[in-house]
């Protein structure tokens, strides 16, 4: 070949690489998970862009509890980014739904992830998925090993002993028993009803009995832990009213309070802001001896925006969410957001340990209202919401909210008419 045949070649060979490599693909991310920032910035991002030249990723989060709205809100005038961040079950499918995520079950990397894994991103026949899982968070309460030793206290089994140890640091003054407020009200609901309440209503049992029909929210075992949770208001310190999450998680880190109703997805920022020892104990049963369930929720995902300008470059990225690669720095980045996929991750942080070794011990379930029972209005995840910060703050009896509730869901829900 000549030297100006090898000339003509080559440059065809270039133009036909196309606009990935030949300008910059810039893909934006949606996403709740406001406080992983700086990782994304740190670890992630540069870790798929050395690997990937030409595409350039942006990680653009909203708050927590604005996240739904804003992000449709994107949807809606076709201003959304390529890559969405996948709250699990209904909320999603209803995005797929209305066709702004992509069905992406044709992705190489999807075999890395079991039935299980990704049945909170389908339909619910299984026929498309939708977004690529990521995470699970198990939820639990973490504490302040030092005020802890500093009071005589033990790491508490039994919600007798709980509120027992509640006590001590109430009587003590030292701290603050129990660093929570519910000015934002979805954590009174997560860290709190859904963090104790599966040890009252057995976990998966009554939450599929719950979609089935078979239970009611005006069951004991539906309505008890409101009143748990009203009986936390004595140690939540003053003003808790108006106390956002920021405000709780700075109180715990700052030393301030001894035992934080927590999500695993906190060991991160706690990690970087707390100056002192932290161990994490799973939510209390009711009785010795009593079986134990945890909340290890499918938590996160991410898919693509079905009318994205970048969907090429948008499912190589989604591929490499499903990677090894991605899985390892994930899990070890992000510590308490625990792999789904098939990979063997090992974890480094001793807090994340804590959390995920009582998937050895316990029940795994998910929170209640996630699939299928917040498809209607009202939606009964954001009712849960407010009757968990009514119960806590006790303007509603826990009779009065399981009554409420109930006829809210029986209202369109078919099964529970």
């Amino acid at each position: 070949m000549s030297s100006r045949s090898l000339t003509i070649a080559l440059l065809a060979t270039t133009l036909l690489a196309g606009p990935a490599l030949a300008e910059d693909v810039t893909l934006t991310i949606e996403s709740w998970r406001n406080d992983d920032l700086v990782l994304w910035q740190d670890k992630i991002i540069p870790a798929f862009e050395a690997s990937h030249p030409g595409i350039k990723i942006v990680f653009s989060p909203s708050a927590p509890a604005e996240y739904n709205a804003i992000l449709n809100s994107k949807l809606d005038a076709g201003s959304a980014g390529d890559l969405i961040t996948c709250r699990p079950f209904d909320a999603s499918l209803a995005l797929y739904d209305t066709g702004h995520l992509a069905d992406i079950s044709d992705l190489e990397n999807m075999a890395n992830f079991s039935d299980v894994a990704k049945s909170a991103w389908q339909t619910d026949d299984g026929s498309a998925t939708f977004c690529v899982p990521m995470a699970s968070v198990i939820h639990g309460f973490i504490y302040n090993k030092e005020a802890f030793e500093e009071v005589g206290v033990e790491v508490p089994e039994t919600e007798a002993e709980f509120f027992a140890v509640l006590d001590k640091f109430k009587e003590d003054g030292s701290y603050i028993p129990l660093a929570m407020g519910t000015n934002d009200q979805w954590e009174a609901a997560t860290m709190g009803y859904n963090n104790i309440g599966p040890n009252y209503w057995k976990g998966e049992k009554g939450r599929l009995a719950l979609i089935k029909g078979e239970q009611k929210l005006t069951d004991e075992q539906w309505v008890a832990p409101y009143a748990t949770l009203a009986r936390w208001a004595d140690y939540m310190g003053d003003g808790f009213e108006a106390q956002t999450y920021p405000d709780s998680q700075n109180i715990f880190t700052l030393g301030r309070a001894a035992i934080y109703p927590a999500g695993s997805w906190e060991i991160t920022g706690f990690n970087a802001q707390a100056d002192f020892e932290m161990g994490a104990f799973k939510p209390p049963v009711l009785n010795e001896g009593d079986e134990c369930f945890i909340s290890d929720h499918t938590d996160i995902a991410i898919g693509m925006n079905a009318n994205g300008p970048n969907t090429e470059a948008a499912k190589i990225f989604l591929n490499w969410v499903g990677s090894e690669e991605f899985a390892a720095i994930y899990a070890n980045a992000l510590p308490g957001f625990f792999s789904l996929s098939s990979h063997d991750v090992a974890m480094d942080d001793p807090l994340a340990q804590e959390f995920v070794s009582w998937r050895g011990e316990c029940n795994p379930t998910i929170r209640s209202t996630y699939q299928i029972l917040s498809r209607g209005t009202p939606n009964l995840e954001n009712e849960t919401w407010g009757a968990s910060a009514a119960a806590i703050k006790g303007t509603k009896t826990p009779e009065e909210l399981g009554k409420e509730l109930q006829e809210g869901l029986a209202s369109w829900y078919e099964p529970q008419q």
